[in-house]
């Protein structure tokens, strides 16, 4: 087994953690055994496919074959591709053919604007809010003022809270000086982190037969993934704690191990109105909970996460 593989698998082990998530950082070639993905290395290694919600593959020496893909489809997992500067360039969800996609279809496009506006604005409350909780959480200041912005989102965020706070937000958790166009291993971890989420969240999407490029505030038509881009805002802070209590300037770059924790965060601890489970629960279970949203025509029924730390998820045996 590589080292980078038996790194990402002690570190699970360690945490208690179930296989959610392969990164593979080094040459390699994976093929289909039977139920399993065998990732063939200086040592072979194998991981049910039932396990995997995601693939990560971060280096150009990394071969496929077509059973590999087609288990991908089958099994529901979304795979990552890296590009020259090991950032995802790219996430191949699966096509599943729901059984209920056109019905989503017609609901998504029908949507009434008023239920659009009031939902997006329920999702920017509550990303406000947890914003807030990652402030108090690495004990900066700022808290109350974050709750202010939230008390303040109107429909549609109308009043703008959403881009006030995430300034207000940034430069209490980073420094007055921080930007998000710099070079940094901060903003390499917060892109590195954010698109790993996008990509789950996509995945989520297609299983529950949405057509992700139909958003509810994002619109671009060059945008493959606009609900997606809604629907992560709520989880980005989970992103933004971990970045702000591992911080490292040393260098721009990200290490192996920042990649495997950044992808870990997947199985992190978080708040839903139902309980405490997974950071991936918690995306499926809102996506569900958007469903009802247009189904029923009411954005009470809306379930978005609440941040309480970064404590890796205890399944259940």
């Amino acid at each position: 087994m590589s080292m980078f593989l038996a790194i990402f698998i002690r570190h699970c082990q360690r945490l208690g953690v179930s296989w959610r998530s392969v990164v593979i950082s080094r040459p390699a070639r994976l093929q289909r055994d039977k139920f399993s993905l065998l990732i063939e290395q200086e040592q072979s290694a194998r991981v049910p496919f039932e396990d995997i919600a995601i693939i990560v593959l971060n280096h150009r020496e990394i071969t496929l074959t077509h059973p590999v893909l087609s288990a991908c489809g089958e099994y529901g997992i979304s795979m990552f591709a890296t590009g020259d500067t090991h950032h995802p360039n790219g996430v191949f969800p699966p096509y599943l053919q729901h059984s209920r996609a056109t019905r989503m279809l017609r609901k998504q496009l029908a949507a009434p604007k008023p239920l659009i506006k009031q939902t997006w604005a329920a999702i920017i409350r509550q990303k406000i809010i947890n914003q807030g909780l990652c402030l108090e959480l690495t004990a900066s200041a700022g808290g109350e003022q974050m709750a202010s912005f939230a008390l303040q989102v109107r429909s549609g965020d109308s009043t703008m809270m959403e881009s006030q706070a995430a300034a207000f937000h940034f430069a209490r958790l980073f420094g007055c000086k921080f930007g998000r166009s710099q070079l940094t291993w901060t903003n390499a971890a917060l892109n590195y982190g954010y698109a790993i989420l996008r990509g789950a969240i996509a995945r989520g999407l297609v299983a529950h037969g949405f057509f992700p490029s139909i958003g509810l505030f994002h619109s671009s038509e060059q945008n493959a993934f606009n609900l997606a881009d809604d629907i992560i805002e709520p989880f980005r802070p989970v992103i933004d704690l971990h970045v702000a209590t591992h911080r490292s300037e040393d260098t721009a770059d990200l290490l192996p191990i920042d990649k495997v924790e950044l992808v870990a965060l997947l199985n992190a601890d978080i708040q839903m109105p139902r309980g405490t489970m997974s950071v991936l629960s918690a995306i499926e279970q809102s996506i569900e909970s958007v469903a009802r949203v247009l189904d029923q025509g009411h954005d009470k029924l809306l379930e978005l996460p609440t941040l309480i730390g970064l404590d890796q998820h205890q399944r259940e045996c």
